[in-house]
């Protein structure tokens, strides 16, 4: 196994320490605090340390010279590791909503304080407490997130790059809670949108829930963190945006065709919980009449057993729309490549940028 970068070892370390600070703090506030924290905790063990990575690479993309001191590399280890707690916030709140049993081959946080519930021999109904303990986990995990955040901007020297930082963090913070809106509201909305706007809509809620959070902003807060002025975060979000479609085309994709030993979820889990992403408004736009409505019939039914996912899965292959979609994947990775190539970035930054898109979109988990 290959050994984690030198900057992704700092970062882990640091979750670590605020992690042992989080434990100190809650022992003063009884044993359920303690258990609680626990719980929460847990979320930041594990996972690709995807924006972490971007955030890193977008700050050392455009840090240079006098400006790569000990204290600015401080502030972007601290920033980078409070993109992973906000990233455990938004999992737990995500998992909820999706209904979904497992996240990293665990099982969710929801599903983990109900058996926490059932194992201590609580009274009342296990399953409500952990949905219940889970939305407030995932709150307490958005504030640890911001706490991190303004420990990491307290050490910068330059006020007006940890100003456009902290201004670029809540920008992400706002868009993706209204995109995992638009996610939710599309599995319900989608019967009354003409069917060819099925497509566009999809993609809508790929920019929002996920390009834009899981790739363009961590990229421009870490350039923020450096200094870049607005030609150079103009640059960071050309080449992120595209790279983040590609990334949530390709998660979409995993989402029906991926191996569940891979990508520690149930095989064909957003079939059942009726996803309405770009790879569905292609098989649907290409059905007839009668087969989209079996095909509506089917998705978002939890009961779907293994022969309806693969009767589902084999639909959107024989349609085609597996295929339009990898070819939309490969379309956006070469727009991202494409601004890379113009990207005012350091030559080392933007090879490994390089690099981080290529395992982004060519994943299997």
């Amino acid at each position: 196994m290959t050994s984690p970068p030198p900057f992704i070892e700092a970062i882990s370390q640091r979750l670590d320490k605020f992690a042992a600070e989080r434990r100190e703090e809650a022992l003063e506030l009884g044993p359920e605090a303690v258990t609680f924290t626990e719980h929460a905790l847990a979320g930041l063990r594990g996972g690709k340390r995807l924006r972490a990575r971007f955030c890193w690479w977008g700050w050392r993309g455009v840090a240079h010279g006098s400006s790569v001191t000990e204290s600015a590399e401080d502030a972007a280890i601290g920033v980078s590791a409070a993109l992973e707690i906000f990233q455990a916030a938004a999992l737990a709140h995500d998992d909820l909503i999706d209904n979904s049993d497992t996240r990293r081959g665990r099982p969710s946080a929801h599903r983990a304080l109900e058996a926490a519930h059932r194992a201590a021999g609580w009274t009342g109904d296990a399953a409500a407490f952990g949905r219940a303990g889970s939305v407030l986990l995932g709150d307490l995990l958005v504030a640890w997130s911001d706490d991190l955040l303004e420990e990491a901007l307290a050490t910068l020297r330059d006020l007006d790059a940890a100003a456009v930082a902290r201004r670029e963090y809540g920008l992400m913070r706002r868009i993706v809670t209204i995109g995992q809106f638009l996610d939710v509201a599309e599995e319900s909305a989608w019967s009354t949108a003409g069917d060819d706007t099925h497509g566009r809509r999809a993609l809508r809620v790929a920019s929002y829930k996920s390009a834009r959070y899981s790739v363009q902003q961590p990229l421009v807060i870490g350039g923020a963190l450096a200094g870049a002025d607005e030609t150079g975060l103009a640059s960071l979000r050309a080449f992120g945006h595209p790279l983040g479609m590609a990334f949530q085309l390709r998660d979409d994709v995993l989402g029906v065709f991926g191996d569940s030993v891979e990508t520690g979820k149930p095989a064909g889990d957003d079939l059942r919980e009726g996803k309405r992403t770009a790879l569905v408004a292609f098989c649907r736009q290409a059905l007839a009449p009668a087969d989209r409505e079996r095909f509506d019939g089917m998705l978002g039914d939890p009961g779907l057993t293994d022969a309806d996912v693969a009767e589902l899965r084999d639909t959107m292959r024989s349609t085609g729309a597996l295929d339009e979609t990898e070819r939309l994947i490969a379309a956006y990775a070469a727009e991202a490549d494409a601004a890379l190539d113009d990207a005012p970035l350091d030559s080392d930054a933007a090879g490994q940028l390089r690099e981080l898109a290529r395992a982004a979109v060519d994943r299997r988990a």
